[in-house]
């Protein structure tokens, strides 16, 4: 059975599709733009939270308390603020306390930071091997950085104690004198060395254990098919591997040695405590700023000194960027 076709006239165009009404239309282009805002719109919704905590718990203060470090102002009155420039910093900058805070600040942190990543570093090469039990071996390391930092001050004052503690027992056994840890200056800062290696070594382990397990096996292979000893496939294939996680482990340490203020402030036992000790032999940065603005209640000279602990952070990062751009030169 024939169709018949209506063909268009010459110089006419066919007829088109219908055209469509409004609300189809209308429809069509709300679609439309809820699509465009869902594949656009979406991942700024998705960090959104974020930055809206950021801001009100990180940027905020941290504009607020430069906005408090140019004026004088006191704990009991915050309300009440007298504008003063910089006077804060000048007196900041010719305070010897700043000074020797800074400087026990700066030995603390050696001495607890390089020892810590070594022996994290240690630990995590042997937890790399296969071993019975390896699973309870890398959560027991995780049970000091799970401990509070109050119980842990207080078992290691207590074992740092000078007349009845552990390791002046210890001493005396061997025939050394007992060392009063918390009235000399280098024994406190060695005491409370020793207990941010304890919370911190396992943490830092697990971290380089993971990078560790993230290395090709066929690199290891390689090395062993070269005659490499096991010291130098740590030193010439882990070593590298892990390097990145080494810089990130360098910066948490350097930021938390300068944030110091939990375990010197219990070593000290009362009073003493807040001041760094009776000389102020262990007082640190944290502490400085805790002892003007809650003790000597002048939250403008507090919050100097925070500024000031984070400007020595930006000064540290911006050497070891500096470092790291010359070393990538000179190779």
């Amino acid at each position: 059975m024939a169709t018949s076709t209506t063909k268009a006239p010459a110089g006419e165009e066919p007829p088109g599709p219908p055209p469509k009404t409004g609300g189809e239309g209308t429809a069509r282009r709300r679609g439309a733009l809820l699509h465009r805002l869902d594949v656009k719109g979406a991942p700024y919704a998705f960090v959104a939270p974020f930055f809206v905590v950021f801001a009100a718990f990180s940027f905020y203060p941290l504009i607020y308390t430069s906005w408090i470090s140019l004026h004088q102002v006191e704990l009991a009155t915050l309300d009440v603020m007298e504008w003063v420039a910089f006077d804060n910093y000048v007196e900041l900058w010719n305070d010897s306390r700043f000074w020797n805070a800074l400087l026990n600040t700066i030995t603390i942190g050696v001495i607890s930071t390089v020892p810590q990543l070594l022996m994290a570093l240690g630990l995590a090469h042997l937890l790399n091997y296969r071993m019975r039990a390896s699973l309870f071996f890398r959560v027991a390391s995780l049970v000091p950085y799970a401990t509070s930092v109050a119980a842990a001050a207080l078992v290691f004052t207590m074992i740092f104690e000078r007349d009845f503690g552990m390791i002046n027992w210890a001493l005396g056994a061997v025939g050394v004198d007992p060392v009063d840890w918390e009235a000399d200056k280098w024994p406190a800062q060695v005491a409370i060395s020793t207990i941010v290696i304890w919370r911190w070594t396992g943490y830092n382990a697990l971290l380089y254990l993971a990078a560790m397990q993230a290395i090709p096996a066929d690199r290891y292979e390689a090395a062993s098919l070269d005659g490499a000893s096991r010291w130098k496939q740590f030193t010439h294939v882990t070593i590298p591997g892990i390097r990145s996680t080494i810089v990130f482990t360098i910066v948490l340490s350097t930021i938390g040695a300068t944030q110091l203020f939990g375990e010197p402030l219990i070593f000290g036992q009362g009073p003493n405590g807040v001041t760094g000790g009776a000389d102020n032999q262990y007082q640190t940065l944290g502490l400085l700023l805790y002892e003007e603005g809650w003790k000597n209640y002048q939250m403008g000279r507090s919050a100097t000194v925070a500024w000031a602990m984070f400007l020595l952070l930006v000064l540290v990062f911006v050497a070891q960027r500096l470092i790291k751009r010359l070393r990538s030169r000179t190779s």
